[in-house]
């Protein structure tokens, strides 16, 4: 079913932003969805798809949940002195599940990796996988079955 009223070049929404090297670098055995306390320059750039997820992570500190490394551009439109670039940002979830979070990261080897950002009823949102790093043999396999789907797909 498609949208009522859309034309051909509109852009339909907010910018899912991916963080792919992510899925190439661990196995996901769980995943999470967090809130994120923003300002207003920050909601902007985020819309426009404008964010950079490559180097981000995730601790527990206090009984709070943190977003490090998230490079949000500036807004180009704000004011001169808009927001940091890479300042760290809280994540929203329940004091139940930061709990179980924490508990499972403890464990040797796994990691809070952030994978996407991503708008749901108008607010940001982001996923966060319970991750475990991929051996080099792991990353081999993974580009093997990638080209072999490629290579299916083309005929």
């Amino acid at each position: 079913m498609g949208a009522k009223n859309s034309k051909a070049g509109e852009k339909k929404g907010p910018a899912t932003i991916q963080n792919r090297k992510a899925s190439f670098d661990y196995h996901f055995e769980d995943t999470v969805e967090a809130g994120i306390v923003l300002i207003g320059s920050e909601v902007k750039s985020l819309f426009l798809g404008r964010a950079n997820l490559t180097d981000a992570y995730c601790i527990v500190k206090d009984d709070e949940l943190w977003l490090h490394n998230l490079d949000i551009e500036p807004y180009e439109f704000a004011h001169k002195f808009g927001h940091e670039r890479r300042r760290t940002r809280k994540l929203l979830m329940h004091r139940k599940e930061i709990d179980q979070l924490r508990r499972k990261s403890e464990e040797k080897g796994l990691a809070l990796v952030p994978y996407k950002i991503y708008f749901k009823d108008g607010k940001a949102k982001v996923g966060i996988a319970l991750g475990r790093g991929k051996k080099t043999y792991d990353k081999r396999e993974t580009i093997k079955a990638r080209d072999e789907k490629r290579e299916l797909e083309r005929g």
